[in-house]
């Protein structure tokens, strides 16, 4: 799977665990000799970062014999250096959102003939439910490559009489990523030769299929080992709750719209329908980071109606510098490339406030975006200055690095966290924007989202067992 949100041994899983440090050395090292041995000796390159893991993990499953592998398409799919299987169990394609459109696409239909891309001939492909238009280029392109595919019935199907099935995961979208995991695990088991789990029909091509362009797979009663699945499923970084003592961060690594529309539902529910705290205010905080072509206006207006206090952006490095943990480290982008991203972001998110202030009595009207990138010459923190009347209440701050962020909101309140000192780390006084609140209020919700490598980087920070 990708990204990894810690270490980079998070990709290559065996029976659910990370394999350890030893065996990624010891396979790291066997596939790099080899291809450095054999790599063409005009054209002498090694595969880029993505293709070398691809390959490495391929070798990984067979030297350890794995029994099943599931494979996450890295973007897209039908170029996607994973998409080399040519014969697999059975495939599957979640819902659909716009994201990488400078490689696959601007619209959903160009997005859908990419995902579809990774239909094989003759191997079932399980879909749910999608844009009419989007579901029908799926479908043309199953017919062209000779795919049977067929649409998962709602999870409601798989519950029949029986109790509703349990999600590990929260949201509503993730009862469809349920459906879809029971049928992909479903037809394994009929490889396996498992019986009573009902049969798919085949479907004559031509055949007119009433009122959808793809078939309804049948639904079955799942197995107990099913049922136990979906109960005790964890994802890190999706709809993850810590709660330390007042602060409790929500992480979710949305970072499209249909995503951040399903996050928002989520905090709402999780977060903002809490009753407020008798014996005292709660505050309310969104660490916000994108990276890529992501239109982030869009994806930032999507969260105004969580009504947050405050408004943090920053770029996805734990510290200024990142020497230091080479899993979190991006040579693609600099620092001053992420934190220029980070000031526009908070410019958007300002002149969202004021475009919404004169509607909504939540929020109020901050002070004009603007001022000045100030440097601090002792440790090198960047942080933008809005200007008078009320520069000590600023309701978006940008940091220079995730762990000034986070020492910033928690005030010293989370045991994990060390308190922003007095001077030096923040010396500039804008730092102490919304910091009598942030240390006074009974509850400080925050929610971090945007960015799978920020959430990772924040998981870093709050759960040092991580990293080991």
């Amino acid at each position: 799977s990708s990204p990894h949100l810690v270490q980079v041994r998070e990709r290559i899983r065996i029976n659910g665990q990370p394999i350890s440090k030893e065996l990624f050395s010891k396979y790291f090292w066997l596939v790099y000799n080899r291809l450095e041995e054999t790599k063409d000796p005009v054209n002498a390159s090694m595969p880029a970062y993505f293709r070398f893991l691809t390959i490495m993990a391929f070798h990984v499953f067979l030297q350890e014999k794995v029994d099943l592998a599931v494979v996450e398409v890295g973007i897209g799919g039908a170029y996607d250096c994973t998409n080399i299987i040519r014969a697999p169990v059975v495939c599957g394609v979640s819902s659909l959102g716009i994201d990488h459109t400078s490689i696959l696409g601007d619209t959903m239909e160009k997005i859908a003939w990419q995902k579809g891309g990774i239909f094989k001939p003759g191997v079932p492909a399980f879909t749910v439910a999608q844009p009419e238009r989007s579901l029908e280029v799926l479908r043309d392109r199953a017919r062209e490559l000779e795919c049977p595919l067929y649409l998962c019935p709602d999870l409601d199907a798989f519950e029949g009489s029986c109790r509703a099935l349990e999600l590990g995961l929260a949201g509503a979208h993730q009862r469809s990523n349920a459906a879809l995991a029971l049928q992909l695990a479903w037809t394994w088991l009929q490889r396996r030769g498992w019986q009573g789990l009902g049969e798919l029909k085949e479907v004559l091509p031509g055949t007119e299929l009433t009122g959808r362009p793809v078939p309804l797979a049948p639904a079955f009663r799942p197995t107990d080992a099913m049922i136990q699945g979906l109960r005790d499923t964890e994802w890190l970084g999706r709809t993850q709750v810590l709660p330390r003592g007042p602060v409790t961060w929500y992480l979710d690594g949305a970072h499209t719209t249909s995503s951040v529309q399903a996050c928002v539902r989520w905090f709402r529910q999780a977060a903002l329908n809490q009753e407020k705290p008798h014996d005292g205010s709660e505050v309310r905080v969104l660490l916000f980071n994108a990276t890529g072509d992501r239109d982030t206006a869009a994806l930032l207006k999507l969260l105004l109606p969580c009504h947050f206090d405050y408004a943090v952006f920053c770029p996805n490095f734990t510290q200024v510098s990142v020497t230091s943990n080479a899993d979190q480290q991006n040579f693609n982008v600099t620092l001053e490339n992420a934190l220029t991203r980070c000031l526009e972001n908070q410019q958007t998110w300002t002149r969202l406030l004021e475009e919404k202030g004169g509607q909504d009595p939540w929020l109020p009207v901050p002070g004009r975006a603007g001022g000045l990138l100030q440097p601090a010459p002792a440790r090198g923190t960047l942080l933008l200055v809005p200007p008078a009347p009320r520069p000590l209440n600023s309701p978006a701050l940008v940091f220079p690095c995730l762990a000034q962020a986070l020492r910033w909101v928690a005030q010293g309140r989370d045991p994990r966290l060390a308190a922003p000192a007095a001077t030096g780390a923040h010396p500039h006084p804008a730092a102490s924007s919304g910091a009598v609140l942030l240390r006074e209020a009974a509850a400080v919700r925050v929610l971090v989202t945007g960015s799978l490598h920020l959430v990772g980087g924040v998981l870093r920070l709050l759960d040092p067992a991580l990293s080991q």
